[in-house]
């Protein structure tokens, strides 16, 4: 748990209605860590009361996955906030706040439904390299100890922002995705008005800081205002990312003198824990920022405005991973060792008191979680999800409220009937449990964070099936 010393940049919350005929998607984009279980039912209930002639499902709420946005509700890690000892450290309400979020999202939605006019869409992609993967993998062979080698046949050869100069890194799981989608709006006077900005990467820049923070979208936001003025709107979605991150692993050297020159006008803000990661984010938003001006330089030049639109939603049960006889064994021992552990220590500074508790407390429930699992999965084997399939003209969206592994949106965007389909990831649930990572095949044997029971609840079958419903649908509103 990290307690907010205050504001490094503005979150946001960021709505777009379209509307062709007799249907329509709301886009409702969030700089949130992720849409927590409860609160796209509470963004719905403040809506309904508002105006009642909006269709509530037809809301299409995504989170960017920034790492410095408020606790909505009680975090799974830790429940409830008040149960929690933090002797001599203040901890605001996460209740609280969440209804404030939940009014501000209800009261862009309203707007934006409200106000829609007449006007244009016009879309493309480019390339922006912001995202590159984080799973580093090892090869027992390469290593030059033996006790190393018993360790990745036992742990697995994959870890989540492994270490890169050991004798034994071979590479990554997978590659980067640096493919940029936008589409861009324009009012009847075909002036520019916004754009959905869609790019596979989290923003988690700023990952471990005590200061709230969009991220990177914040430079985003300032550098395209600056270059296209103070009324354009920006609403970004993550696309599929659960094994990508906006960061480097083997190349720091080179990349701190680069940015040491580059941005040598722009200071380090010395507030921050691993303040380079600053110039990370205004490289990033630069790129980005760059492949929006190449984009829109062509693809300005086709606007539509009779585009059909058609809005569907599946719930899915997917398959879980199941937990084993062995693994609920071992993780009853490893439970009963952390819960010893589980100690405030009121001896100690208070905030890092309540860092090592709340760190303490989250690996006792993870395992206390894999372990209600194993008991209950005879009788509760699938994990329901919910899907929202869009078509505006020739392009699509589909989302999956789960940190989808890349592979996945690459076989939706390989098959898909569309010119170009944006995935989205990390989308509120209306009547089901949130999302986890959602890992393929090969990461669940190379094991490591992301790929294993703690962090993920659907199997790659179930994965499978999520892929071919979302192709289904595709295929179905294309017709």
């Amino acid at each position: 748990m990290r307690i907010s010393k205050g504001i490094l940049d503005p979150v946001m919350v960021t709505a777009l209605t379209v509307e062709n005929g007799g249907d329509y998607v709301i886009f409702l984009e969030t700089d949130a860590t992720d849409t927590v279980v409860g609160v796209l039912n509470l963004v719905c209930e403040n809506v309904k009361s508002a105006n009642k002639d909006i269709d509530t499902t037809k809301i299409l709420m995504n989170a960017t996955h920034a790492h410095t946005s408020p606790v909505q509700f009680d975090c799974r890690h830790w429940g409830p906030l008040k149960d929690i000892p933090h002797d001599g450290v203040e901890i605001a309400d996460s209740v609280e706040y969440t209804e404030f979020f939940a009014k501000m999202c209800a009261e862009a939605v309203c707007e934006s439904f409200e106000n829609k006019k007449p006007g244009y869409i016009s879309y493309g992609y480019g390339y922006a390299a912001v995202a590159n993967h984080r799973r580093v993998v090892y090869d027992p062979e390469l290593s030059d100890s033996s006790e190393r080698k018993e360790e990745l046949k036992k742990n697995g050869t994959t870890k989540m922002y492994g270490h890169t100069e050991l004798p034994d890194f071979s590479g990554y799981e997978s590659g980067p995705d640096h493919f940029s989608n936008f589409m861009f709006t324009f009012d009847q006077n075909e002036k520019l008005t916004g754009a959905i900005i869609n790019i596979p990467c989290p923003s988690q820049n700023c990952e471990i800081e005590n200061y709230l923070s969009a991220d990177y979208w914040h430079e985003v936001r300032t550098i395209l205002k600056e270059r296209y003025g103070d009324d354009l709107f920006i609403l970004p979605q993550c696309g599929a990312a659960g094994d990508l991150a906006p960061r480097i692993l083997h190349y720091h050297k080179a990349q701190l003198r680069r940015y040491a020159l580059k941005f040598s006008d722009h200071p380090y803000d010395k507030r921050l824990i691993e303040p380079y990661e600053m110039h990370n984010r205004l490289d990033i938003a630069l790129k980005i920022c760059d492949s929006f001006d190449e984009v829109y330089s062509w693809a300005s030049k086709e606007k539509y405005n009779d585009s059909v639109v058609v809005h569907n939603t599946q719930m899915l049960e997917l398959d879980k991973i199941n937990v084993t006889k062995e693994d609920y064994e071992e993780y009853k021992i490893k439970l009963a060792n952390e819960e010893k552990k589980l100690v405030f220590d009121k001896q100690d500074e208070p905030e890092n008191a309540l860092k090592k508790y709340t760190n303490q407390l989250a690996k006792v429930r993870d395992l206390r979680y894999v372990i209600n699992r194993y008991e209950t999965q005879d009788t509760d084997k699938t994990h329901k999800s919910e899907i929202h399939i869009v078509r505006i003209g020739d392009i699509a969206f589909a989302s999956t409220q789960f940190e989808l592994f890349m592979d996945y949106q690459h076989r939706i965007q390989a098959r898909s009937p569309f010119i170009q389909t944006f995935v989205i990831q990390l989308t509120a649930q209306y009547h089901c449990d949130s999302g986890t990572y959602l890992p393929t095949k090969r990461a669940i044997n190379g094991k490591g964070y992301s790929a294993i029971i703690e962090s993920s609840i659907v199997s790659n079958k179930g994965g499978n099936k999520l892929v071919e419903a979302v192709l289904d649908n595709l295929n179905e509103i294309n017709k």
